[in-house]
């Protein structure tokens, strides 16, 4: 296989296991059936979500195989990866209703005439409770336990439900009824990842090369993207809201977003980042990630509206047409502008106002506010701005 497809295919990777079986099996010079599989655990994929699905496009324009597997069945046991209490399982309606929005989804990235989609339904549901004993059989509970988040929390005494521990072993199971040559997965992923590769090797099977992608930093940069953080970019978001929310990462993320998730070679990438460095205004990249991911989710059009109506609104100071209006009662001598932007809903908690007023993320009718403690008397109707993209005209009566 030449370097170049190879380094191509391993961009973004944080590791693989193991990495001459990849070449060896790239080498066979039959299509490798690549498989990812994803729980239906919510409506919409998020941009977290797709640093999986570019890697399988990456494969399947390079003529392998892809196996995007739903885990219909997967989804009402409930993933306990990084929890540190039983998931709540998913009714079958709910998961079947989310199964339908990702298939959707998918194919406005991989090629639906190339893409193998399958639920593990298929196979599971066709189990007998005797062929799942025997299926349990096949991994022991010191296996289990060397898994860091069951080991945390059997050492704390926090309970640990039987059947989370046939989370891993399903999944696993699933790379033999697939016959899976290369699995890809998140980091936190990679314990049951390898309990495919194992169980493979029990069924007689050769065993997947396990490769796992970095877990994608939601829109604060900390914490991974979710949408219960509500630091997430739906791949069903409207375009002027991608846009802003794009437009809304810190430079140092811009740079770990374009290499999970830009289709712009890294070379290019790397000019920009050198650009950058000797003093290249940031906005300028940053409008273009921002460009290229609407335009991927949407159209061409759509981001260029997206960028049109950005730049009316925070360059120019336009508002937004569908800013909320509303009045406010004081309910003593003066409204505090803390509980006045809680209120507002432009912010879900006191602690949240002072700490945007700090960050220098408040406004009132365009000028700054730096006064945690600013008081606030009747008004006639000022427009209340936190961050880029959250306004309410806001009229404080007696």
């Amino acid at each position: 296989m030449q370097q170049d497809a190879l380094d191509h295919l391993l961009r973004g990777v944080d590791e693989v296991l193991v990495k001459q079986e990849l070449v060896k099996k790239l080498e066979e010079g039959r299509p490798v059936r690549i498989k990812a599989g994803f729980d239906p655990t919510a409506p919409d994929l998020h941009l977290g979500h797709t640093v999986l699905i570019n890697k399988l496009k990456q494969f399947q324009d390079l003529g392998h195989e892809v196996l995007f597997l739903i885990g219909d069945f997967t989804g009402m046991i409930g993933d306990p990866t990084g929890k540190n209490v039983t998931r709540k399982p998913l009714t079958r309606d709910q998961v079947i209703e989310n199964a339908k929005t990702y298939e959707e989804q998918i194919f406005k990235i991989l090629d639906p005439t190339k893409t193998l989609v399958m639920f593990n339904s298929s196979w599971m549901n066709a189990m007998s409770p005797a062929d799942l004993i025997q299926l349990a059989a096949k991994h022991t509970v010191a296996r289990m336990l060397e898994r860091d988040d069951f080991n945390k929390r059997f050492k704390s005494g926090q309970p640990i439900a039987i059947h989370e521990f046939l989370y891993p072993l399903v999944q696993g199971y699933d790379s033999v009824a697939m016959k899976a040559d290369v699995e890809l997965g998140g980091t936190d992923q990679k314990f049951n990842l390898l309990v495919g590769r194992q169980l493979q090797e029990v069924y007689g099977q050769k065993p997947q090369v396990v490769i796992t992608m970095p877990i994608l930093e939601g829109l604060d940069g900390v914490q991974k993207m979710s949408k219960s953080l509500n630091n997430y970019i739906g791949i069903a978001d409207a375009p002027d809201d991608m846009f802003g929310k794009l437009m809304s990462i810190s430079d140092k993320l811009m740079w770990r977003y374009f290499e999970l998730l830009s289709f712009r070679p890294m070379a290019e990438i790397k000019i920009w980042l050198d650009e950058c460095e000797q003093g290249a205004n940031p906005r300028t990249y940053k409008v273009r990630l921002a460009q290229e991911i609407v335009e991927r989710f949407h159209s061409a059009e759509a981001a260029a509206n997206a960028l049109e109506n950005f730049e009316a609104r925070f360059q120019r100071g336009a508002l937004p047409d569908d800013m909320p209006e509303m009045e406010l009662k004081i309910t003593g001598d003066f409204y505090s502008i803390t509980n006045l932007l809680k209120d507002a809903g432009l912010v879900a908690s006191t602690s949240e106002a002072i700490r945007m007023i700090n960050q220098g993320a408040v406004k009132i009718d365009g000028e700054k506010v730096d006064d945690v403690k600013l008081e606030l008397q009747s008004t006639v109707g000022q427009v209340y701005q936190v961050g880029k993209r959250k306004f309410a005209r806001v009229k404080i009566i007696a």
